[in-house]
């Protein structure tokens, strides 16, 4: 192996460039060549290529984003586009590829490497929702954005004795709500995974108001339904003051947290080591603090476990 190449995939999530530093620096350090695959998978069927040195990552850990871009390319399902980009790699000579991204960027991964193309797949998605890693790169990024968001928004609710319900992503995993939801003291936490009683919530907003608090915050996962729809079913059980809130894409921006570089950059690092003993088809996780390992193909059959105990101190915590 002489030359690998690097591409993000999917949705943009804080501490890509960190991986795509770690990669790059940990490649010219074994004498590899490497290559940036620009905007995903879509770039790679057309040769959308830029050699990478050490210069060009030097700066690149704390900026948020992708500075390779990313593009969602469906067409890397079908068998004959994947051959295309094969030909594209061997014509350029790149032998390994490293995949950073979500779950369809993992079945390219794994396309590519039964193609003759090892690939590693690093997990780059705010949601959280990747089998076997307890973080993915971007969510505690995310989390964080969102925590400070949501402090800022409790500000004017206290000032106005008002309830907020607040937007939060995840289509269908609830992890940045509930992570989110802990640390800033919500009142009800409503994820896609679990099911809820909107008038519980109303009854818990009514009571907490009569116990003197002087706001109200509920943390909505975006999957669930839009914030104004659910301020709109809300107010049908309570007489409180509400707003909707929606904070969108701006949890996708911003510069990684320590936690987010840290690991996208050990992750990075250890795709390279895991080319270089001539293995593909892996997807990196972290699991009990540790870089692990499992074959692509068994994410597929397994789903993500969150860590819903932190619902039940939750709503200890506003009883």
């Amino acid at each position: 192996m002489k030359r690998i190449g690097v591409l993000t995939s999917g949705g943009d999530a804080p501490g890509m460039n960190a991986a795509i530093r770690a990669v790059t620096k940990t490649a010219i350090h074994h004498g590899l060549g490497v290559v940036g695959i620009r905007y995903g998978f879509a770039g790679l069927v057309t040769g959308d290529f830029v050699p990478l040195t050490a210069e060009d990552v030097d700066h690149k850990i704390n900026l948020g984003g992708t500075f390779l871009y990313s593009a969602r390319y469906p067409e890397f399902a079908q068998k004959e586009v994947q051959e295309k980009a094969v030909a594209e790699l061997k014509k350029n000579d790149i032998d390994a590829i490293i995949v950073i991204g979500g779950d369809g960027s993992y079945h390219g991964a794994l396309a590519l490497t039964r193609l003759g193309i090892n690939s590693i797949g690093l997990p780059g998605t705010i949601d959280n929702d990747i089998p076997y890693t307890e973080y993915t790169i971007g969510y505690d990024s995310a989390c964080t954005t969102a925590m400070d968001a949501i402090d800022r928004i409790r500000d004017t609710a206290s000032s106005h004795h008002r309830v907020f319900v607040v937007n939060v992503m995840g289509r269908e995993c609830g992890d940045i709500a509930i992570r989110v939801g802990l640390a800033t003291g919500a009142d009800a936490i409503v994820i896609p995974e679990h099911s809820y009683d909107i008038k519980e919530i109303a009854k818990t907003l009514k009571r907490n108001f009569a116990n003197g608090k002087d706001n109200g915050i509920v943390i909505l996962a975006e999957g669930v339904m839009d914030a104004a729809d659910f301020r709109t079913e809300l107010l049908k059980y309570g007489d409180f003051d509400a707003r909707a809130n929606v904070l969108g894409h701006m949890q996708r921006g911003g510069s990684p947290t320590v936690v987010d570089r840290v690991n996208a950059t050990k992750m990075g690092h250890y795709a390279v080591d895991l080319l270089l003993d001539g293995k593909g088809g892996l997807a990196v996780g972290v699991e009990n603090g540790k870089l692990t390992t499992h074959d692509i193909l068994d994410l597929f059959d397994e789903k993500h476990h969150s860590d819903f105990s932190l619902l039940d101190i939750n709503e200890e915590m506003t009883k």
